[in-house]
């Protein structure tokens, strides 16, 4: 190999590097703080080596001063890709916020171990079970694939930045967001439906019975009628959770599709 050969593939590999080590900070799972800054390093260099072996890459790479764009236009695609799949994880929590403020429960918040964030109590166990299945489904196999299919719309001598100036990136984006919000409201409808009908039910209660306090006795029987629907609806947890992975897989299948270069 000359010095020639060295000079293209050692600035091609970094591009490469770049976009996938800026993914595995923010994609989801791979971006969990229990997991070893060692691994992330680790991981995230083998998936570029395999990309590079595997995809080649004829176009040429700048090595003056334009390089430094081609850096950051990976970088913040590799960004956007992982933004888009965690946007429909987070959106379980969403859903669990607005759960838990209508139980009563909008207090209690714990410290979720993934994220280092306060996270609600139900949102935190909907978010728990969905990486379980999301892991049982071999779905981060498929994130990973993803990511490394994105050279075949992206490649490195992309116009990224040209696509962001068109602002069809950022329709997406804001669809995107809006769309899992609206997922998070349909998903948590069913138990924020059935606490307003509670409330509708002690309000009458009130004004029917003034001698009881609803104060003291709403809070333990909304409690109880929020644990028996959850209860009741955890065995459908599974089919929710594909129906988010196959909105997530559709969403990235279509940014990529408004990223590629013409």
């Amino acid at each position: 190999m000359t010095i020639q050969d060295i000079m293209q593939v050692v600035p091609a590999y970094m591009l490469v590097l770049c976009r996938i080590s800026s993914f595995v900070l923010v994609a989801p799972i791979f971006s969990s703080r229990s997991l070893p800054r060692t691994f992330k390093a680790g991981i995230s260099v083998y998936i570029s080596l395999l990309v590079f072996l595997t995809v080649g890459f004829d176009s040429p790479v700048p090595t003056d001063a334009a390089y430094i764009g081609a850096v950051l236009k990976e970088i913040l695609a590799g960004l956007v890709i992982g933004y888009t799949a965690t946007l429909f994880f987070t959106l379980i929590q969403t859903a669990g916020t607005l759960i838990d403020t209508q139980i009563g429960l909008g207090i209690a918040n714990i410290l979720d171990p993934i994220s280092g964030i306060s996270a609600p109590l139900f949102g935190n166990l909907k978010f728990m079970l969905m990486m379980l299945v999301f892991l049982s489904t071999n779905g981060h196999h498929y994130l990973l694939g993803a990511i490394m299919n994105s050279y075949k719309w992206l490649p490195l001598d992309n116009r990224f930045f040209q696509t962001i100036y068109e602002g069809r990136l950022t329709d997406f984006l804001v669809h995107t967001f809006a769309d899992t919000f609206m997922l998070a409201l349909q998903i948590s409808a069913p138990l924020v439906v059935a606490m307003f009908v509670t409330d509708v039910g002690l309000g009458l209660l009130a004004r029917t019975a003034p001698q009881y306090n609803v104060f003291v006795i709403g809070v333990p029987i909304k409690l109880l009628i929020g644990l028996t629907l959850i209860i009741l609806l955890m065995p459908g947890f599974s089919t929710l959770f594909q129906i988010v992975f196959d909105r997530m897989f559709d969403a990235l299948e279509k940014m990529f599709v408004i990223m590629k270069t013409t």
